[in-house]
């Protein structure tokens, strides 16, 4: 049964360009602009209207974009749930003037070992988190790890979550690879390593959605019976003020918005393009967690009711829950 039918997040990519090369994401080497601060103004008006209710403010490194903290302080002036994803890199020098602006600040970090978290990410970046974690609590910032699990890097989890989360009271975040266009994460997850992650997602401070474990054991979205509803829960805005439908991973189409974007979504070619959310065989096996999780919360199904719980529970720890509502 359906519970919403309007679409709940942005995926807002201010930019596909990258200060980072990370091996299991091919973002980074695309051409791409910068989105103008005017532009944004005008959508983020639309996404009002729309219904929309997060924002998360990605690409690429989204600090890369100079205008970032205006773009934040638009969203947040509106209303707007903020989230804002970084490798750290840049984030010492820019701290400042991001403060208070983001709701959910994510650090990248998928390893306690040096070396191997500065492999995956194809950059050396792993001191940079650790300083963007002292930086953004000298200034009264609650900043997440966001950490990336792969088969090969489960036992990296617990001394991440021993020595960096819990010692500074930060939320860890597990979010489980996945595969999309030619990008391959490796080994898919046995059930065991599932079971694992499972039990990880009852201690405290640790955020992972349940919902995802279940998806990832049941082989992914399947197109004669979809879970995935990336079209309709979710807006994706390209860095040249494009609608993307149905997701970013899956484009098949790309209607220009030119300051209406509400009337874009609306139109009924547009809506002729979001109805392919998760029937199209790109789909088949697909488990995107940037797009199934805003699946699970707009649909009452076993999915929904294995995401309340974790959901419910991140949202309390970060004091956004009221805004939801």
């Amino acid at each position: 049964m359906r519970l919403l039918n309007h679409p709940v997040l942005c995926n807002y990519y201010l930019t596909y360009k990258c200060n980072a090369k990370c091996g299991f994401c091919d973002i980074w080497q695309q051409p791409s602009p910068y989105v103008t601060l005017e532009n944004v103004a005008a959508n983020l008006r639309d996404l009002k209207k729309l219904g929309v209710k997060v924002i998360d403010f990605t690409g690429g490194e989204p600090l890369l974009h100079r205008q970032l903290p205006e773009i934040l302080a638009l969203a947040r002036e509106q209303g707007f749930i903020t989230t804002v994803t970084t490798n750290g890199l840049l984030y010492p020098r820019r701290a400042a003037a991001l403060a208070g602006l983001v709701d959910m600040l994510h650090f990248s970090l998928d390893a306690y070992d040096r070396e191997q978290h500065d492999t995956l990410r194809g950059v050396k970046c792993y001191d940079a988190v650790l300083q963007s974690i002292d930086v953004a609590l000298e200034l009264g910032e609650r900043p997440d790890i966001l950490f990336t699990a792969f088969t090969h890097n489960l036992d990296q989890i617990a001394p991440v979550y021993e020595n960096i989360t819990l010692p500074n009271n930060l939320v860890l975040i597990l979010n489980p690879a996945f595969d999309y266009h030619e990008v391959d994460t490796g080994q898919a997850f046995a059930p065991e390593q599932l079971a694992a992650l499972r039990t990880w997602a009852k201690k405290p401070r640790v955020y992972l959605n349940e919902a995802f474990i279940t998806l990832l054991a049941d082989g992914g979205n399947h197109t004669a019976r979809p879970v995935c509803k990336a079209g309709s829960s979710t807006v994706v805005i390209s860095p040249d003020n494009q609608l993307i439908t149905p997701c970013y991973h899956v484009q098949k189409e790309a209607f220009p918005i030119d300051n209406n974007l509400a009337e874009v979504y609306r139109h009924p070619q547009t809506r002729q393009a979001l109805a392919k959310e998760g029937r199209l065989p790109e789909c088949e096996g697909c488990t995107i967690n940037c797009y199934m999780q805003p699946s699970f919360a707009v649909e009452i199904n076993r999915y929904f009711w294995q995401a309340l719980p974790s959901t419910l529970k991140y949202n309390r720890m970060k004091g956004t829950w009221k805004q939801l509502f």
